[in-house]
Order: structure tokens, then sequence, then C-alpha cells
């Protein structure tokens, strides 16, 4: 039986009542995946490539993949944390070595890495106008990573972008946490949250990722239902 695992943050990790209605979009993703194939959430709240690692949750990985899984890798959100040593990487250097140790540890076992870049937060400058957001340099760094290491990408930042820009501040409001309506201005902040996602939000940006791999082809595109 094919298993895919996924080491990443908050917006995929599977949830508990003690943070509903917050879901992650490893925590719907089998909707989208054939009979047969097992997800392995690791996933957690806060953490980045760093603490991920040095938190021994990769280790866990490396002890449960198999020859013929997949390894789906997104960070973003916690690496850009300058102020916190335990979380920051700088995008170009350390963020990129730890990914590339994401990578080799899947492919020592003859699994799949997939990059997937982190998702974009609900952050508009006013009700029309998604501002600039916070990942690019991070999303950039995620490219140059698949490109050197020959990794195939699903670029969630873009096509979340993208569709937060279509559904404008009011539509968006029921795929994140934000529940002090018409606050633009701070991505997280009290009630207003506009990075973690409800159960509507996690199964569309999910299905994201499954037309992202729809289009890699091959043994990517095999894992999803047609849909």
């Amino acid at each position: 039986m094919k298993k895919i695992f996924w080491a990443a943050d908050s917006t995929v990790q599977t949830n508990d009542i003690t943070t509903y209605p917050q879901t992650g979009i490893g925590q719907v993703f089998s909707l989208y995946i054939k009979e047969g194939i097992t997800v392995k959430n690791h996933a957690k709240n806060g953490r980045s490539t760093k603490s991920f690692i040095d938190e021994g949750r990769l280790e866990a990985i490396d002890r449960e993949i198999g020859e013929g899984d997949f390894l789906f890798i997104q960070f973003g959100h916690n690496d850009e944390k300058i102020e916190d040593p335990t979380r920051y990487t700088e995008p170009s250097t350390t963020y990129i070595e730890n990914l590339t140790t994401f990578v080799n540890t899947a492919r020592k076992h003859g699994a799949y890495p997939v990059l997937i870049t982190p998702l974009e937060r609900r952050c508009f400058a006013d009700s029309t106008h998604l501002g600039l957001g916070a990942h690019s340099d991070y999303v950039a760094a995620m490219k140059q990573a698949a490109e050197s290491l020959q990794v195939p990408l699903v670029d969630l930042y873009s096509m979340s972008r993208s569709e937060l820009k279509k559904a404008g501040e009011v539509d968006s409001r029921k795929w994140y946490m934000n529940l002090e309506p018409g606050v633009y201005a701070s991505c997280m902040e009290g009630k207003i949250d506009n990075t973690h996602l409800k159960y509507e939000g996690a199964v569309f940006f999910a299905g994201l990722i499954a037309r992202g791999l729809q289009d890699l082809g091959g043994m990517y595109a095999d894992l999803i239902l047609d849909f």
C-alpha cells in the first residue's frame, strides 16, 4: 500500500476538538486520493523546516517511509519568523539546506519527494486588493531547490493567491479562521486569523494541490481521483 507522508506546519496539520473549527490540508487530503493510498500526516502547528528536524519529526518519518511512498514537504510560514532562532531559517541558505535534508531522507528509501510552496495568508489591503504577501523569498528559494535537486513542485502559493484575488475579501472569509470580518491589515491578531483554515478552506486548497499533482502527470497524477 502506497503512503503519502506530509511534513509541514499548522496549515496542514490534523486538528482535534481543542482547535475546532481549524482544519488542516493534510487532514482532508484523503478526499482526493485513490483507494489503497494512506495519508500519514506529520504536520504540526508552529513548525519550520528547522524545528521540525530539531524535534525529531523528520526522524520519525525516516523510520517509517519506504520504497514507492511519497513525502510532501510544505514549509515557509514559520521559517520566516526572524525573531525566533529556534524556527528561523535564511531563505537562500539554511532553508534550502533543510529542504535538501527532507528530499534526501525520502530518496534514500526509494520514496518520492514533492515540494509544495506555502499557502498564502488572507491579507487584504482593503476590501478588494490582496496585499503583497509574506512568503515570496521562501517561495523563490523552494523553487530554486526544486530545480537544483530535480524535485517536482506544486506552487500552492501562486495558486492560492490567484484564488484569493478572484474571491475577494468577503467571499474568501469562508476559507480562513477569520472571526472579525472587515479587518484587513493584520494577518493574525486575537480573533483575526487569516492564516489557518476552516474545513471548507482546507478542502478547497487541498483540491488545488491535487490539481497540481494531476498537472505533474505520471505517478503523481495516479495518486488522485478524477474530479
